[in-house]
């Protein structure tokens, strides 16, 4: 079996992985985290690692809604972060991919 990988997979894998990447390094190489409270860590799961993971879902099993979702749930701790003068930065390039994958992943068709 012959796979085939489609721009729109490439896009939303890369933007998933780079998204979960970045958050592992903002948690746990992060000299300016502290590592005794446990609520930025939460939320930035909930904000930024968790869409990440739908978007490799959405990848997997090839549903485009699951990457609008990912993008809207992302968009706004993303912009925030995108004003930083850091590597989080690229959490808004992240962000940005979910949206570009959702619009070149074309629409299933039902039969």
């Amino acid at each position: 079996m012959r796979l085939k990988l489609k721009a729109s997979h490439i896009v939303a894998g890369l933007s998933g992985m780079g998204s979960i990447l970045l958050w592992l390094i903002l948690i746990f190489f992060n000299p300016y985290t502290d590592g005794t409270n446990l609520s930025p860590a939460l939320n930035t799961f909930i904000m930024l690692f968790l869409p990440g993971c739908l978007a490799l879902i959405a990848v997997f099993y090839s549903y485009r809604l699951l990457l609008l979702i990912a993008f809207g749930w992302s968009i706004l701790p993303s912009l925030y972060l995108t004003g930083t003068p850091g590597i989080f930065a690229w959490f808004g390039v992240a962000s940005l991919g979910y949206l570009f994958a959702y619009l070149l992943m074309k629409p299933r068709l039902r039969s």
